[in-house]
């Protein structure tokens, strides 16, 4: 782990921890199952008897296990006509029995689409769905080890993400690997996963019942003798239900002590998680990179200072983190969205308020993630403030996010040129947009234009 030089000291547990809250959102989890999967897993590592930094390494895969979700949603949508959330978050209950299966993909499965198109898309998922899920887990998987890597986590990390869905009969994907083959950190990750799955939804009796019937499938079965150890103080299940689980997550933590992390490494942080948040959709392929971009313009010509701007490139970076929690069904509509889906999709800047709060480094950047899409003239949302109630890093996030989502191609129309969209931006400026940040944007777009020539 290398970080950049800071004055401040930040918990790393403390702030991958917060995240993991967002990565439990997009895979349609109750809230924590990423720290309860920590608190799960660290304690089988430490019965297995796991070296200290094999732990640490266990600890971070664990929090981070589900850094690549947002990466299949779209193609869950497009593949099952399913919303991404509901599938991903009851798909997390299946095993590999076929009966099971099969009434999972016809209970999931087009339910609002026409007949015939349900029909096909049935079809097409009974005659390719080996082949679909392999790929829908390899993008996940890799995208995830990627993304940790980019957090400078070690390949052990990396390497638990790629295989946390093979399965010790060797049945699992994307690789079919067998046994031994597996990554040992995965292989507690997988079962760690299952237990929060099945104790959230069925209590403790239920969880050990679908560990036993698993072990020597998709368990390593000294693994699950292991758990079985484990799980038999009672302290375990009162810790795992306690309403304080973060903070004895932070404290598992092996090295026990506050990581520095500096600036530098805040920026490759925000960075990460915003390929996390455009993952989500195709359309959103970069955009949260180029609202940074935009955001750094404006501030550059409004004469903002270096650390304030560095600040607000982060708020930029992390601003649609609520979208973790939109469905892809309402992202990538074609059409106009109805009353409920205008309902989701006004809840993602609360959501993304919601994350960033809990982080220590990051709550700064909260109120702008809450009111990026506030409106002078108070008619915005999801608080409806107006004027003097949206402050400046707001005004430049929002003016940076509207010209990028017009400029660049969208579910339901194409990317406009640079002219136009600036008319569009001029017929909202004083009502949506702030007149300055605009005037700033332009002449920046315009110096850019003359150095290029």
């Amino acid at each position: 782990m290398t970080a950049g030089t800071s004055s401040e000291r930040v918990e790393l547990a403390e702030l991958v921890g917060a995240l993991s809250h967002a990565l439990d959102i997009t895979e349609g989890q109750p809230a924590g199952h990423g720290v309860r999967c920590c608190w799960i897993g660290m304690h089988l590592g430490r019965a297995l008897g796991f070296d200290e930094a094999t732990l640490g390494d266990l600890y971070y895969a664990l929090l981070l296990k589900d850094v690549g979700c947002s990466s299949n949603a779209a193609r869950i949508c497009q593949l099952y006509l399913a919303d991404d959330l509901n599938f991903k978050r009851d798909h997390k209950r299946l095993d590999d029995a076929l009966p099971q299966i099969l009434r999972f993909v016809l209970s999931h499965t087009g339910m609002k689409a026409g007949l015939a198109e349900r029909f096909r898309t049935i079809l097409h998922i009974a005659m390719h769905g080996g082949e679909v899920v392999s790929e829908l887990i390899e993008t996940r998987c890799t995208r995830g080890a990627e993304i940790v890597r980019q957090m400078h986590f070690s390949k052990a990390v990396a390497g638990a993400i790629l295989d946390l869905d093979e399965h010790w009969n060797g049945r699992g994907h994307p690789l079919g690997k067998v046994g031994e083959a597996i990554s040992p950190l995965a292989r507690i990750a997988l079962l760690a996963q299952v237990v929060d799955v099945f104790f959230m939804t069925g209590g403790r009796e239920a969880a050990l019942a679908e560990v036993s019937a698993r072990s020597g499938v998709w368990f390593d079965p000294a693994y699950v003798a292991c758990f079985a150890r484990v799980s038999a103080d009672p302290s375990f299940w009162a810790g795992l239900a306690a309403p304080d689980i973060d903070a004895h997550v932070v404290a598992l933590e092996p090295r026990k002590r506050a990581i520095a992390v500096g600036e530098d490494y805040l920026d490759d942080i925000a960075a990460a998680f915003a390929r996390v948040i455009d993952a989500k959709s195709p359309y959103t392929s970069g955009h949260s990179n180029r609202v940074a971009l935009f955001a750094d313009l404006i501030a550059e010509q409004l004469g903002l200072p270096p650390e304030r701007r560095r600040r607000l490139r982060r708020a930029a970076l992390l601003h649609d983190i609520g979208k973790l929690g939109v469905s892809n069904q309402v992202l990538d509509k074609p059409g106009k969205l109805d009353d409920e889906e205008w309902k989701q999709m006004r809840r993602h800047p609360v959501i993304g308020e919601r994350i960033l709060s809990r982080i220590g480094a990051f709550a700064e950047l909260a109120q702008i993630a809450l009111s990026h899409h506030e409106r002078l003239d108070g008619r915005g949302y999801p608080h409806g403030l107006r004027d003097e109630q949206i402050g400046l890093d707001s005004r430049i996030v929002t003016t940076a996010d509207i010209f990028d989502a017009l400029t660049a191609e969208r579910p339901y129309r194409a990317a406009m040129l640079v002219s136009k969209a600036f008319a569009v931006m001029d017929g909202d400026a004083g009502t949506a947009i702030d007149p300055d940040c605009l005037l700033a944007l332009k002449r920046a777009m315009s110096a850019a234009e003359t150095a290029a020539a």
